[in-house]
């Protein structure tokens, strides 16, 4: 049984950088909603360096942490058990804190992409297109895993990335092809186009945004919209933003750590573009 609404539980973000984090601003909105009062949520500018020695510090009124780069894999050796979606992608977002005082790993990455698609009706597609090869690449993979049923092409700038990646298309079971950087403009004609790279990465490919685009999952979420997302509704694509998928992956979080089932989504959504507007 979970701490009652009063008892004073304790969770945070963990990260480097963390100080543009919306995670408290979701989880601390998922609080109100659900009446937690005694519940708080930090973040803590923390590196791989400096992890160990705040796990040490963790008092039992830590319920869970939710991590940011560069933690997602440096953690794993701190932990007692992680989730076979963690596992398939070595990366870890969410801790939960047992009562018998076990550190669980999970990733909520993966399965937030898949329901942040799924609510805008895409359930399932017969190929796509990754721009990027990293983390979160890995977790578009494993996300795409589940939904896609043929093909998926990865567009890289390196032959290292490129084997990367496809060597997580073996792992994941999922058929990945790879293709250059400099050809990514082909990759927007696909059914569910991926981009999961920094900010100003893909600027340059909105010109080659098709007349008729199909799906846009951009991870990014500020700023916002990217150029690609700005050109790919205009021309009356579908497109899944950075914000969607936070907020799905936090709903799956707040679930986990406090054990109140259905965690508000509507209201974590508001409080984000709340936010993200204020900026």
């Amino acid at each position: 049984m979970r701490a009652g609404a009063t008892d004073a539980r304790r969770a945070a973000v963990l990260g480097s950088p963390i100080a543009h984090s919306l995670s408290p601003v979701l989880h601390r909105a998922a609080y109100e909603e659900l009446r937690l009062t005694g519940w708080s949520y930090d973040r803590f500018e923390i590196d791989e360096s400096a992890l160990p020695g705040f796990f040490a510090d963790l008092g039992p009124e830590w319920a869970g942490l939710s991590l940011t780069m560069p933690l997602k894999r440096a953690v794993i050796p701190l932990l007692d058990e992680i989730s076979e979606t963690a596992a398939s992608v070595e990366t870890v977002n969410t801790v939960v804190f047992t009562e018998d005082g076990r550190r669980v790993g999970d990733n909520t990455d993966i399965p937030g992409m898949v329901a942040a698609l799924r609510e805008r009706g895409i359930e399932q597609v017969d190929s796509a297109a990754v721009l990027g090869a990293g983390a979160t690449a890995s977790s578009a993979l494993a996300a795409l895993a589940r939904i896609c049923t043929g093909e998926v092409v990865a567009y890289v700038r390196s032959e290292a990335r490129a084997a990367e990646m496809r060597q997580w298309g073996e792992r994941l079971d999922i058929e990945v092809r790879t293709a250059d950087w400099a050809d990514a403009d082909r990759a927007l004609r696909a059914p569910l186009v991926i981009a999961t790279t920094p900010a100003g990465t893909t600027d340059a490919l909105a010109a080659a945004v098709p007349e008729r685009p199909a799906t846009l999952f951009d991870v990014l979420y500020d700023p916002w919209p990217t150029a690609l997302a700005a050109r790919w509704s205009m021309y009356g694509g579908a497109v899944v933003s950075g914000l969607d998928l936070l907020v799905h992956q936090a709903v799956l979080q707040v679930e986990q750590m406090t054990g109140r089932v259905p965690a508000p989504l509507d209201a974590m959504r508001k409080a984000g573009e709340r936010a993200l507007a204020a900026r």
